[in-house]
């Protein structure tokens, strides 16, 4: 009955029992096993995002998608083998990069501190550093640090787990709640669509097909739509793509909110925050730039607790892509 008892309460609280498997996170978990580890991440992140402006967007959707399935993992870093296919290749995520600088960030840190440092903490740090590099002297969010690795990863739970651009707001909320996130995480973490692309199949049938009778999506601002059909221009096209923020497409600010609401949110579940008066209520208020920037490092601290495994659980991958 006390087993019972300690599994319903994690389920109430964290959503998913994964978060208590014998252990929390907490600041500065490597201090005695890696004193470095988190300077040597820190490093290795800000050289790469350097040479390469896009990584910040590419980091900050892999940590969310990995977190929005089993939970933040690593999970989603695991190639697929011959008997199973893993959430890499679920469909959502072909579209993303940066695997392997994920994994050569990873070998620098197996150099200093062999089987130490989880690779579901190298992800979670590195989309920290990368979005906060250029734009803060500090992190933009505290990271606690205690992750171990799933040795699972599985396409289906991928394609069940994460949100999709097309969801209305019922759907999205939902979805968020079964994370233990609520109505004010969904509209703050979207506010991470300030910086990266989107690719047109995921939007085009806003400009071609909304209903299902070749129009466009009414709520969509009329000069943005023209726009996107010079750069989408069929249903057909999965290739070309654009960014989610137009004039600020790699710059991590709230500009996001200031152009939801002149209706150039680019996905349908951008534009179903604005179809609710208490999503509505929590853009208004992150038009605000200290307010967005405060709220978000308190929607990513909960984010990046979701479904963890902790203690025994799980294991130290030595490279990311593939179980010890």
């Amino acid at each position: 009955m006390r087993s019972q008892a300690f599994i319903l309460v994690c389920m109430v609280v964290f959503g998913v029992v994964g978060t208590c498997h014998g252990g929390s996170l907490k600041k500065g978990f490597y201090n005695n096993t890696c004193p470095n580890a988190e300077a040597i991440i820190k490093n290795a992140t800000e050289k790469r995002v350097a040479s390469d402006p896009t990584l910040p967007a590419r980091f900050l959707r892999m940590h969310f998608h990995d977190c929005f399935v089993r939970g933040c993992d690593a999970s989603v870093l695991l190639n697929s083998t011959t008997n199973k296919t893993a959430e890499k290749d679920a469909i959502p995520n072909l579209t993303l990069a940066g695997f392997d600088v994920i994994d050569d960030i990873k070998a620098e840190v197996e150099k200093k501190c062999p089987n130490v440092v989880s690779c579901a903490d190298v992800l979670a740090l590195a989309a920290r550093d990368a979005v906060s590099f250029k734009v803060s002297q500090t992190p933009l969010w505290e990271v606690l640090t205690g992750r171990r690795d799933s040795r699972v990863s599985r396409i289906s739970e991928a394609l069940a787990n994460l949100p999709s651009p097309f969801s209305n707001f019922t759907t999205l909320v939902q979805n968020f709640a079964n994370k233990g996130l609520n109505v004010q995480d969904l509209v703050v973490l979207s506010g991470g669509h300030t910086i990266g692309v989107g690719h047109c199949n995921a939007f085009s049938n806003r400009l071609y097909n909304f209903t299902g009778n070749g129009d466009q999506d009414p709520s969509l601002n009329a000069t943005y739509a023209t726009f996107l059909k010079t750069q989408c221009q069929s249903l057909s096209d999965n290739t070309t793509f654009v960014v989610m923020d137009p004039g600020s497409g790699i710059t991590f600010d709230n500009n996001y909110y200031v152009t939801l609401k002149q209706n150039k949110g680019l996905f349908q579940s951008d534009a179903a925050l604005l179809t609710n008066k208490s999503s509505r209520d929590v853009v208004d208020k992150l038009l605000d730039s200290k307010e967005f920037f405060k709220e978000f490092a308190k929607s990513m601290g909960k984010m990046g607790a979701i479904g963890v495994l902790t203690g025994n659980a799980g294991e130290i991958r030595k490279k990311c892509y593939v179980v010890n």
